[in-house]
């Protein structure tokens, strides 16, 4: 009996093997047709450059961000003089933690900086929707960028020939326990590309006050701090790939200067032992842990720029 309702359950499973369940493809995969991947949808952001958008954006920017940015973190800004003689377009180059980056950023920029620069911003996050490519378009003059390939509306290039100064995020992502991850060669490429210098930008305090998953700003109102630092050039026959690291040895070197003094960085750095931005190797939640500690606020008077 036992082997006769084996046999039948075998049976059972061999027409089930064969069925076409749903009208399945009798071909198998390896004989199918190749069918190109679906791109992504490209969403124009020329519009958002124009004299009405730029109208719109100072007006959201600082009647309406700006208020509410302040109501909720403090900020402390150093490094602006670097800006002095420029004229742009140049590209920003900042480390990536938080949402809060991109305002923090922008509104930490002179004014005549901020109203000609432009955030480069995932397609698939910030585009995937209308209502949030639109709404992005407006307040932070992005344009979509493709991190898993696609076509794009507009590229970089363009914005940069434009007169637009760019702010990109080279690690591509928000980190998941606020350090510093690899650097890829989109800011490299371009500034290699067309001769412009690239900004390093370091902050702090960014991740503890709203750390990737969180909706809205701790409450206590975090202290955020931002520094900017020297302008970088890429030499003539210096390829993307070697520009890159120097570019993150700059940002590197801005977050020793935030953590200590202006002379123990450079000497760090001049030595070549400039702490590792990415961390310390061990357990993920003592790295989250660290970051999310706040930001210690200024001695009295002004910054030290030379150890005591």
């Amino acid at each position: 009996m036992r082997k006769w309702a084996q046999e039948g359950l075998e049976d059972v499973r061999r027409v089930a093997d064969g069925w076409r369940w749903g009208r399945r493809s009798q071909v198998p995969r390896s004989a199918e047709p190749f069918v190109p991947a679906r791109q992504s949808t490209v969403f124009h952001t020329d519009w958002a450059r124009t004299r009405a958008a730029q109208v719109a954006r100072e007006v959201a920017q600082k009647g309406a961000l700006e208020p509410l940015f302040r109501s909720q973190v403090r900020t402390s800004v150093e490094g602006l003089d670097v800006l002095a003689g420029l004229e742009g377009p140049v590209i920003f180059a900042a480390n990536h933690a938080s949402h809060l980056d991109t305002p923090l950023i922008l509104l930490s920029l002179p004014t005549r900086w901020r109203r000609r620069t432009a955030v480069a911003a995932a397609a698939d996050y910030f585009f995937d929707t209308w209502w949030r490519a639109v709404g992005s378009s407006i307040v932070f003059n992005t344009f979509p960028i493709e991190r898993r390939g696609g076509t794009m509306a507009t590229t970089p290039g363009e914005v940069l020939a434009d007169g637009w100064s760019l702010v990109i995020f080279p690690e591509g992502t928000r980190s998941p326990d606020g350090f510093v991850g690899r650097f890829q060669f989109g800011a490299a490429y371009l500034a290699t590309q067309h001769q412009v210098p690239v900004i390093p930008i370091a902050h702090r305090g960014t991740f503890a006050a709203m750390p990737r998953g969180q909706g809205w700003p701790s409450p206590g109102r975090r202290r955020l701090t931002v520094r900017f630092g020297e302008p970088l050039r890429p030499g003539s026959d210096e390829s993307p790939r070697e520009f890159a690291p120097r570019i993150r040895d700059a940002v590197a070197a801005l977050l020793d200067e935030d953590r200590s003094t202006w002379w123990e960085a450079r000497r760090r750095a001049a030595d070549g032992a400039t702490h590792d931005p990415a961390g310390p190797d061990t357990a993920q939640w003592r790295r989250v842990w660290e970051q999310t500690a706040t930001v210690p606020a200024p001695e009295a008077g002004p910054r030290r720029a030379w150890p005591d």
